[in-house]
């Protein structure tokens, strides 16, 4: 039976060449032994995973010489073509590489090495839990190997497992990028971009932590900052102005006015009054003044002296703000 009818023609279109190759024929394939240990002076580590959501399951085997050094890798799978291909990768991936170095593969390491083009994903996203599997083995197997628990390699809380991206790293993204929408955190992280089970409950594979109450937690904690530092601002006079209220923008267009400008008008004679403030459309803030004495139909009243104060409001308050005389 050909493969287009076990998956479906256009689903086997979203497998890689690389992937179609080592579901085939896998290159790393088989079982290491005590006695291929013995021939290259070597320790044997078995090490299984298996992947509750789905029934794949793994074992990895390495042959480690007295250098902490993989001098062979060898896997059986029981599971899908995917976990196949992914595994037979993760074991090429080892080879050469110290202990060390190989618990540091990640599952995107794995999905990248079986692309045929670097901008093409080698499978589709609800599969990318195959290349996790290959990932958390390594780990089961360095930890065997330096005597360590497998937890102990990871030092985060990690969201989405399909790309691997921690909890620390997407409240931070959220944070320095203002991000207001999933879509934007996975286009930042690539976290929800594949099997897509950390986006919400119900997904895939069940999951502690979700996108939507990360969002919703980080904006909430974000608002509820920029409440507080408002009103530290406001009570030390630091309130932006364009975060003031209508009321705070004309005291604040009042006293700039009062220091700098009127005392030059009334030493000719002249002096001028707020009549409103209005923000527009195209974000710029428009001050509506009136000239009085004798500004009022001064030649300079539309010049020099408009310019000045303008540059002055510009200067001490907003670069938006413009005046307009009526």
């Amino acid at each position: 039976m050909a493969k287009n009818d076990l998956i479906g023609g256009a689903l086997w279109d979203a497998y890689s060449k690389k992937v179609s190759d080592r579901m085939d024929n896998p290159t790393h394939l088989g079982v290491l032994t005590e006695e291929d240990a013995k021939a290259k002076d070597a320790k044997l580590i078995v090490a299984d995973y298996g992947a509750e959501a789905c029934g794949d399951a793994v074992r990895l085997y390495w042959l480690v010489d007295k250098n902490d050094v993989i001098i062979s890798a060898k896997f059986k799978s029981f599971g899908c073509g995917t976990a196949i291909a992914s595994s037979d990768m993760m074991s090429e991936l080892c080879l050469g590489k110290t202990v060390q170095e190989a618990v540091k593969i990640t599952n995107l390491d794995v999905e990248h090495a079986l692309r045929d083009d670097p901008d093409t994903p080698a499978v589709p996203g609800q599969k990318m839990h195959c290349s996790v599997m290959a990932y958390d083995v390594i780990k089961k197997a360095a930890g065997i190997y330096l005597g360590k628990n497998a937890e102990d390699f990871e030092e985060e809380i990690i969201v989405c497992e399909c790309a691997r991206v921690s909890l620390s790293t997407i409240r931070e993204v959220i944070k320095i990028n203002d991000l207001k929408t999933v879509e934007e955190i996975t286009n930042y992280t690539k976290a929800g971009a594949f099997c897509k089970s950390c986006i919400k409950p119900g997904g895939h594979e069940e999951r502690k932590y979700h996108l939507v109450d990360i969002l919703e937690d980080v904006r909430s904690e974000m608002e509820a900052q920029k409440l507080k530092e408002n009103a530290a601002k406001s009570a030390n006079g630091q309130l932006s102005f364009k975060e003031m209220t209508m009321v705070q923008k004309v005291r604040a267009v009042e006293k700039t006015i009062d220091d700098t400008i009127r005392p030059m008008l009334m030493m000719d004679g002249g002096d001028m009054e707020i009549i409103d403030i209005k923000d527009t459309s195209d974000d710029h803030i428009d001050v509506y003044i009136r000239y009085m004495g004798a500004c009022n139909g001064c030649a300079s009243a539309s010049t020099g002296t408009l310019f000045a104060i303008e540059d002055v409001l510009q200067q001490n308050l907003d670069k938006n703000i413009r005046v307009m005389p009526i």
